[in-house]
């Protein structure tokens, strides 16, 4: 198990759905323990789908506002976890400048899913979920219980 970070950056496309609602997990999850932010590669509004499915776990995503790699004024992140592969990309070139621990998880874009707004509802879901599953493998449930190197809880 990792220990906390202090700092970790979310990085997916459109900085509208995936990183917001990765942001919006880690600042659920440990407060202000992690520092968390998000960008994305291009710059989009944040997704409505994003905000509801987000609001169905008590995080507010309605104020977000995308920004860009390169609206960053700090880059000394301890971690950027890119959810997709030109997030990927961007962060390699970022750490070109910088030190840090680059990870990759692949996560779904759900705004390519398509149906009644049920499924899209669900995609979104299934999105939300997998990103929490991913921080839990990475910094153990609980707020982090695992990672701070304490027991397993049960």
């Amino acid at each position: 198990m990792a220990r906390l970070p202090g700092s970790v950056l979310f990085a997916c496309d459109h900085n509208a759905v995936r990183s917001p609602i990765a942001e919006g997990l880690m600042k659920l999850r440990f407060g202000d323990r992690v520092y968390a932010d998000s960008v994305g590669v291009r710059c989009a509004d944040i997704d409505p789908f994003a905000v509801a499915v987000m609001d169905e776990i008590g995080v507010d995503l309605s104020a977000h506002k995308a920004k860009t790699f390169g609206d960053l004024t700090d880059t000394s992140f301890d971690y950027i976890v890119s959810l997709s592969p030109a997030a990927q990309h961007s962060a390699v070139e970022l750490t070109r400048t910088m030190s840090c621990e680059l990870m990759f998880w692949h996560t779904l874009d759900a705004t390519a899913v398509r149906g009644n707004r049920d499924a899209i509802l669900q995609a979104y879901r299934d999105v939300r979920d997998a990103i929490s599953a991913k921080i839990d493998s990475w910094l153990g449930p609980e707020g982090g219980t695992k990672a701070r190197g304490g027991p397993e809880t049960p």
